[in-house]
């Protein structure tokens, strides 16, 4: 355990602690059992943080992205079960929409802001970036499909059911092929002569902290959100913004430190696979699943089908992705203005 330094071996043994002590005022309840939970979430992400930076050296940014994501989104996966299991199909729609939008507005404006204050314009290859873009913004037109047929009364009208299982089955096949892409060019290009360096910690070390904390932030989530319903209904706020701003932000926890975190470290590149990779599953893994699952979880009528503002939204967060790295770099400013958009819209969905 030697390679495992102070500081991390503090950070397990205070994210065990937190998240125990989430779990013990789960049945309180109430503000207390809230803070429990958000308190563990923030620990859980930090140490993902430390992981995901051990494993950089082991693997390629972009399967790094992967995994990392993979992971961080357990927790938003089991949070739209819960939600949907209690007939909440707003706010599964809103959330599902609003992890989106989070990622590539809130938290990317975020990670600019505070990559840019530290460091100046950030660069990162301005080809990686358009890809996984591109990516996101094909994986969301194919979820607006059945939107659009819905709002604009096609032949199709009607049969929304049978056209997001299409919907879902074509986007989990072609995430399958993407991961078969990617991993196919990282292992060309270290036969080109990109070799991994052995430093941090070692492989099966990082993996096993990863798996072991998606767990426990999978468990932190649920009771966060469990804690929130009550105050969601003392402060009148909708189930739109409920589902769109807070649960989608405490279901992204992990990706949303992480991604921060590395661009402060000035590893743009890294972080942008971070960051970009979390909605990019949310479109093409967890809302297809959801939506699989749905006849097991008592919801055999859920659909993709989005109310318009949602929908304008979800296509919102695409452009937005494309728009923001298609030049391969950042600065400060765009931050600033990523993080008014989002407030914008947020505000937007406030009374419902």
């Amino acid at each position: 355990m030697d390679v495992i330094n102070r500081r991390d071996r503090v950070l397990m043994a205070l994210a065990a602690v937190l998240t125990a002590a989430a779990g013990l005022t789960k049945g309180v309840g109430g503000l207390t059992a809230f803070i429990a939970a958000g308190v563990a979430l923030a620990v859980l992400a930090t140490l993902v943080s430390s992981a995901v930076e051990a494993m950089g050296s082991s693997v390629g940014p972009a399967m790094l992205g992967i995994l990392q994501s993979a992971l961080g989104n357990l927790p938003e996966l089991l949070i739209l079960v819960f939600a949907l299991r209690k007939g909440l199909t707003g706010v599964v729609q809103a959330t599902i929409v609003g992890s989106i939008l989070a990622n590539v507005a809130l938290i990317l404006g975020m990670a600019f802001v505070v990559g840019g204050l530290r460091h100046g314009t950030q660069r990162f290859p301005g080809g990686a970036a358009r890809d996984i873009g591109l990516t996101l913004l094909l994986a969301v037109f194919a979820l607006a499909v059945p939107s659009l047929t819905s709002t604009l009364h096609t032949p199709a009208d009607g049969h929304e059911r049978a056209l997001s299982v299409i919907v879902a089955i074509v986007l989990l096949a072609a995430f399958a092929l993407l991961l078969v892409y990617t991993l196919l060019a990282e292992r060309s290009a270290r036969s080109d002569g990109e070799v991994a360096h052995a430093d941090g910690w070692p492989l099966w070390l990082a993996l096993t902290v990863l798996a072991v904390t998606g767990v426990l932030a999978a468990l932190a989530s649920d009771w966060f959100v469990a804690a929130l319903e009550p105050a969601v209904k003392t402060l009148g706020i909708s189930d739109a913004f409920a589902g769109l701003v807070v649960v989608a932000i405490a279901g992204n926890a992990v990706e949303n430190v992480v991604g921060v975190q590395l661009f402060a470290k000035n590893q743009s590149e890294a972080a942008l696979q971070v960051v970009l990779q979390s909605p990019l599953q949310i479109a093409m893994v967890v809302a297809p699943v959801v939506l699989l699952l749905a006849p097991a979880l008592g919801a055999g009528g859920f659909t993709l089908v989005l109310p318009p503002l949602l929908l304008a939204s979800l296509l919102l967060s695409a452009f937005i992705a494309v728009l923001v790295v298609f030049d391969g770099e950042s600065t400060w400013y765009e931050g600033v203005v990523l993080i008014g958009l989002y407030v914008l819209i947020a505000a937007s969905f406030w009374w419902g």
